[in-house]
């Protein structure tokens, strides 16, 4: 993986985006979007005792690491790319996160499917969330995508993103603290992303974090 000019800095947020080679589909079949959530979930931890492959087999053998290399704070899972907010935890801990997930979820595609070469371009890429309103409106921003590209017609509808758990309650993949933290509700959060006025007008704001 290329070395980056800019280190990233703990406790900081950032907008993290990967896409496939020749933006060809790699998450579409409900089975290897649900090994990718759970490599995500897998690789969050400083410390893995064993390559995702081999806990799976026996996952009572293995002791997990409660410290985390970053912290989730939104995702989605797009066929052709996936986008995550995140805040990274420890020194290094997105470089070695991403670099742990897009090897472990391209080593499984390619036995699955028998291809070769890149699964993924060659980098991430990454941008510096500065404020708590970039941070708010970003999210909206990931829950959309399935409703922009024409996927779905409302966010609810897909499940393969951190939607449902900012509406119907907390899991232990994300962290919606900070962003309902802004909201008097969940159903405020609700109302806040469907607004599609609201989104469009202040998209101009976060264009510089989108990525794709």
């Amino acid at each position: 993986m290329p070395r980056r000019l800019t280190p990233f800095v703990s406790r900081e947020y950032y907008h993290l985006f990967s896409r496939s080679s020749f933006r060809q589909p790699i998450l579409v079949r409900r089975k290897d979007i649900v090994t990718f959530s759970n490599m995500l979930r897998y690789y969050i931890q400083v410390a893995p005792p064993a390559r995702y492959s081999l806990y799976k087999l026996n996952p009572e053998r293995h002791l997990l690491d409660e410290r985390k290399l970053i912290t989730v704070i939104s995702y989605c899972h797009m066929p052709t790319h996936f986008h995550l907010c995140v805040r990274q935890e420890v020194d290094r801990g997105i470089h070695l996160f991403m670099r742990k997930l897009l090897n472990s979820y391209s080593h499984y595609y390619k036995i699955r499917y028998g291809t070769r070469g890149s699964l993924f371009e060659s980098v991430f890429k990454a941008v510096h969330v500065e404020t708590d309103e970039q941070l708010v409106h970003l999210t909206r921003y990931h829950h959309l995508n399935p409703v922009t590209a024409g996927i779905v017609k409302h966010p609810v509808d897909y499940p393969y993103s951190s939607y449902h758990t900012y509406i119907n309650g907390p899991s232990d993949l994300v962290d919606t603290s900070v962003v309902l933290s802004h909201f008097r509700s969940s159903k405020e959060y609700e109302r806040f992303v469907i607004n599609q006025k609201d989104y469009q007008k202040k998209l101009d704001k976060i264009k510089h974090l989108l990525l794709a």
